[in-house]
């Protein structure tokens, strides 16, 4: 028994002793032997504005005739749970932020009908996108409210955001799942996806009268990582 007891300590000593010369390898390094292997990737994740709706005309508003009138509006406002991006108090940067996007919809009738918000080009997001947010207004209806991207193989793809069943301003966030397509290994100059708008399905047990939205400070957090090891001699392949 006091055999076993004397191997299995010398095992342990053995052990500590090759973990502690491993260690003291990467000395000065700046790796932590500890983690090799769990966070060896590399990212930059940062929040970024994608837009903040100062601009009524450069949104659209679309709506099958047959279900109703839709139209978009600026109007002065913002949600008062919203805080700057601390990037960009950092390098100073200030745009005018006075305003948020008003959507009003008149149904002619109960459907299941549907609208979109798109903004007159669609809006590319740098570096692979993690999660896209906006703050909205929601007036307790059970609406879905989805957003609309396009990803580098120019494929359009539909992501639920969740259900407006709620009241005031709220910030909505959608994950971009890993089956949307950001990026190709042989073009790294090319990546990223664009923002192509918002759709709202509306619940046919409520879409009657009047329906009213609002959008503000459209934003998502991105890895630029890509973006920031690009070699700055490379060479472009869009002629």
């Amino acid at each position: 028994m006091k055999k076993i007891i004397i191997a299995v300590f010398l095992v342990s000593v053995i052990g500590f002793a090759g973990f502690a010369q491993a260690t003291s390898n990467y000395a000065g390094t700046g790796i932590d032997a500890a983690k090799i292997g769990i966070d060896s990737a590399q990212q930059m994740l940062k929040e970024i504005s994608v837009s903040k709706f100062e601009d009524a005309g450069f949104w659209i508003a679309a709506m099958p005739s047959d279900q109703g009138i839709v139209a978009v509006r600026r109007l002065p406002g913002a949600p008062a749970g919203r805080k700057p991006i601390k990037d960009e108090e950092v390098v100073g940067i200030k745009e005018a932020d006075k305003y948020v996007l008003g959507v009003r919809v008149n149904f002619y009738k109960r459907g299941f009908n549907s609208i979109t918000v798109s903004p007159v080009r669609p809006l590319p997001i740098e570096g692979i996108t993690k999660t896209i947010s906006v703050w909205v207004v929601g007036r307790n209806y059970n609406h879905t409210l989805k957003m609309m991207i396009e990803d580098f193989m120019g494929r359009k793809q539909e992501l639920t955001v969740g259900k407006l069943n709620f009241m005031g301003w709220k910030r909505l966030t959608v994950a971009v799942p890993p089956s949307v397509i950001q990026t190709e290994y042989h073009y790294t100059n090319q990546m990223g996806i664009k923002f192509l708008g918002f759709k709202i399905d509306f619940d046919p047990m409520e879409s009657y009268g009047s329906y009213y939205i609002y959008f503000d400070d459209l934003r998502a957090v991105t890895d630029l990582f890509p973006e920031v090891q690009r070699d700055s001699d490379d060479m472009s392949d869009g002629w």
